[in-house]
């Protein structure tokens, strides 16, 4: 229970942490912000409204409609008792009221809440003897007209909201980084879950991190552009079914100087946005989401996820969305670069039948030789031994099988 505890805790803070949220949330607090400032969120009603959650919407314009049909039922029951219609003031019987049957502040309440919502009069209906009765009456009128109209469309625009579309447009949980087209590049998969296409589709990316200029100035948010590709191009996307984009690290790429030893080491938040217009409706929308150091796999591939089936079918399969597998990778973009110092990193070993499994009385229980002896020796100088759990490269291991070339 603790640790299901502490990892609810872990997970929260990190949560809170990021600056967009995995479904684009921007994670941001405004402080101190002036009373004046926030009046301009009254000026913009139509705005605040359409961008406030439904709870609050239903209830404000519940608040609203019940007010104004109490508030213009007070005013009928002012005229009516102007007039000497409420039943405790004992009109007479030859009496022409304003407005037949309205005899309390009851009454006047559902004959307010008949007119404004125009569903038809009972008993209760107005008589031509009042002159004020019907300037009240075209003036509620008017009012209820206009409040509907203001309400209804308010939640017509809210329920076509473009960001609603993008809840049918999802990311991989994770990013990866492997080979790909003979470079190191980093790996993030999108899918369309709906069938109509997306047009204008654009694609790229923000590397925000904290970073210190030349001349000391701490840069809190400082944002680094990540350029993405797939291999049908950058623009106008045929975005029909899950599209793999790639960033490739060379030497330009904010990532080059990162290995697979010190990436989870560094403060960054990788954010990814993809902009594009529904087909159904033209309506623009951008779609955000975010990836840390510790939501990035290096030495990993996604799980191919497009098949075809036995009539000749494309089908998606996605269970296996966000799924990886190992591959060799190397260490870091200047080991790819780099032939000298090439070295491929795999966190489950790649297995070779050349090697033989000796066993060792003291601290090294099992390491690796390749026949001929000179090949486990060049192996050894290049670091591409690797023996689990303990470190890639070890010195005394590297003694230990030069002795027993020797041997040998």
């Amino acid at each position: 229970m603790m640790q299901f505890l502490q990892k609810y805790l872990h997970e929260y803070q990190i949560h809170r942490n990021r600056l967009v949220t995995k479904d684009g949330h921007c994670n941001i607090e405004f402080g101190h912000v002036s009373y004046r400032k926030c009046f301009a969120f009254l000026f913009d009603f139509w705005t605040t409204f359409v961008e406030i959650r439904w709870r609050y919407l239903l209830v404000f314009s519940t608040i609203f409609f019940i007010g104004s049909w109490f508030i213009f039922g007070l005013l009928w029951y002012w005229i009516a008792q102007s007039n000497m219609d409420l039943w405790w003031q004992t009109p007479p019987p030859d009496h022409m009221p304003c407005v037949n049957n309205v005899d309390g502040l009851i009454t006047a309440f559902l004959y307010s809440l008949e007119t404004q919502t125009t569903i038809g009069y009972g008993v209760r209906l107005i008589t031509p003897h009042c002159a004020g009765a019907i300037i009240l009456l075209v003036i509620q009128i008017i009012i209820g007209t206009i409040t509907n109209s203001v309400v209804c469309g308010v939640i017509l625009a809210k329920m076509s909201l473009p960001k609603k579309r993008s809840k049918t447009i999802t990311f991989s949980k994770t990013a990866v980084i492997c080979m790909k087209n003979g470079s190191l590049c980093l790996v993030i998969q999108v899918a369309n879950l709906r069938k109509t296409l997306l047009i204008g589709s654009q694609i790229y990316g923000k590397l925000l991190r904290t970073t210190v200029t030349p001349e000391g100035e701490t840069i809190i948010m400082d944002q680094v552009n990540i350029d993405f590709l797939v291999d049908a191009g950058k623009d106008n996307l045929f975005f029909i079914c899950p599209m793999t984009l790639y960033h490739v690290i060379n030497k330009t790429s904010p990532f080059f100087e990162m290995a697979v030893d010190t990436l989870h080491q560094q403060d960054f938040e990788l954010v990814v946005f993809l902009e594009g217009t529904a087909e159904s409706t033209s309506t623009s929308f951008q779609v955000r989401t975010s990836f840390i150091p510790r939501e990035i796999q290096w030495g990993f591939a996604f799980l191919p996820i497009v098949s075809r089936t036995k009539e000749g079918r494309y089908c998606v399969d996605f269970c296996n969305f966000s799924k990886t597998l190992p591959v060799p990778t190397p260490h870091c973009a200047d080991c790819c670069h780099n032939e000298k110092v090439h070295n491929y990193h795999d966190r489950r070993g790649i297995d070779n039948q050349g090697f033989q499994i000796l066993e060792m009385p003291s601290e090294i229980a099992y390491i690796t030789k390749m026949s001929p002896t000179s090949k486990a020796r060049e192996n050894c100088k290049c670091g591409d031994l690797h023996v689990e759990p303990g470190p890639p490269s070890d010195p005394s291991a590297c003694a230990s099988v030069e002795q027993l070339s020797e041997q040998h």
